[in-house]
């Protein structure tokens, strides 16, 4: 358990220094003089250099250990932002995000962590315990980024580098390697057999992408139909309230605090019960279908009030949906192979990250404003279908 609370407060501390520059990033880019399409295939650059870095990392870190593999994307992420910081032209703020990146490819290395250091009937509420420290660090990051932007512009990317050291700092002496490698078996001539090493990186995608009805293959799909409705949603949600409702800067926020409020409270206190009630399968296929269900009725609100009521139906249904999901990936995975399966995950999550946004945003100029969110509300009846399609029974036993 300490491990875990070790872990969860360097997911704190990292997604802190990333939501403090995360929302500067548009205003530093026209202050460059970018255009709104340069904007976009910048903010589309992280989840490119995630995509593919995820599940190299992940099949390092089941080589030579999950702590390795997370203090290298701590300190790559530093370096990104202090590029950040003092980035004076636009491809600096590409290299800066690109760098991120990498450095934040290594998601599917700390839900590998939890997978290595609690038993399989915890994984899920440990995972929402992650999930919530990060949504605790989405909360505060934009607001200590607003009062460090006071003190100058390059003040922001180097208070979220002095983070990121600190935190590597704090990795370094208190995070234990969590990756106990097996021992090695012994033939019956007495010869040891070194244990066995995760496939290649390309040979486990094409895997998943050839056999999506083997168990992690399932879930890892679902996963990633379910993320695609997660990203495309933030990309027309301002553009959505302003013109239902006449939102503006001076009230937006009260919507992103209720989402990540709620999914806080959900993951630290909802999710272990409700698991550990419904199983790993049904709780991901109740999360799916009260995420799909928010996203139906979003449109048809007809007043702010109703339409806060409707959006609490996402991070119920996101709390609920993607830690039993991650949940179920680890226990129908050999456990040599935890990293790479978590990073082949992550990757498939960093191509819904672009192709999301793109359709979205183009769904909302073309069709309406309304067409995105029952646009995402199709997608996740699809991945609820791939769910219901998921047995209950027993995991397929991992390698000891």
């Amino acid at each position: 358990m300490r491990r875990m609370a070790v872990l969860m407060a360097v997911a704190f501390v990292d997604m802190i220094g990333l939501m403090l520059v995360l929302p500067l990033l548009p205003l530093y880019a026209l202050h460059l003089h970018a255009s709104a399409t340069t904007i976009g295939f910048l903010t589309a650059s992280f989840p490119v250099a995630q995509l593919l870095a995820s599940p190299v990392w992940g099949r390092v870190s089941d080589r030579y250990g999950r702590r390795p593999a997370l203090l290298v994307g701590l300190t790559a992420s530093a370096l990104a932002y202090v590029v950040f910081g003092l980035a004076g032209s636009l491809w600096l703020l590409f290299v800066s995000r690109f760098i991120q990146g990498l450095g934040g490819g290594t998601t599917g290395v700390a839900q590998a962590y939890v997978a290595d250091t609690m038993r399989p009937h915890e994984r899920a509420k440990a995972l929402g315990w992650l999930s919530a420290a990060t949504s605790l660090g989405v909360v505060i990051g934009p607001v200590v980024g607003s009062f460090a932007a006071r003190a100058g512009q390059s003040a922001p990317g180097l208070v979220a580098a002095a983070l990121c050291l600190c935190n590597v700092a704090f990795a370094w002496r208190w995070l234990p390697e969590s990756r106990v490698l097996p021992p090695h078996a012994t033939t019956a001539s007495g010869r040891h057999v070194p244990p066995p090493e995760p496939r290649p990186v390309l040979h486990a995608m094409w895997d998943v992408i050839r056999h999506p009805g083997r168990p992690a293959a399932q879930l890892i799909w679902i996963y990633a139909v379910a993320m695609l409705a997660y990203n495309s949603a933030p990309a027309v949600f301002t553009l959505y309230l302003s013109w239902r409702f006449g939102i503006d800067v001076t009230n937006i926020g009260w919507f992103f605090t209720v989402f990540g409020g709620v999914g806080v409270l959900m993951r630290a206190f909802v999710v272990g019960p409700i698991n550990d009630r419904l199983g790993e399968v049904r709780t991901m296929r109740v999360g799916a279908a009260l995420y799909g269900l928010g996203y139906a009725l979003l449109p048809l609100a007809s007043s702010v009030p109703l339409f806060l009521a409707f959006q609490v139906l996402l991070p119920l249904g996101t709390a609920l949906l993607f830690p039993a999901t991650s949940a179920l990936v680890s226990h129908r995975t050999d456990q040599h192979e935890f990293g790479l399966m978590m990073g082949v995950q992550q990757a498939l999550r960093g191509v819904a990250s672009v192709a999301g946004p793109i359709w979205a945003g183009l769904a909302y100029q073309h069709l309406g404003p309304s067409v995105p969110f029952f646009a995402c509300a199709v997608i996740i009846a699809c991945a609820l279908l791939l769910a219901t399609r998921v047995p209950r029974g027993a995991p397929v036993p991992v390698t000891a």
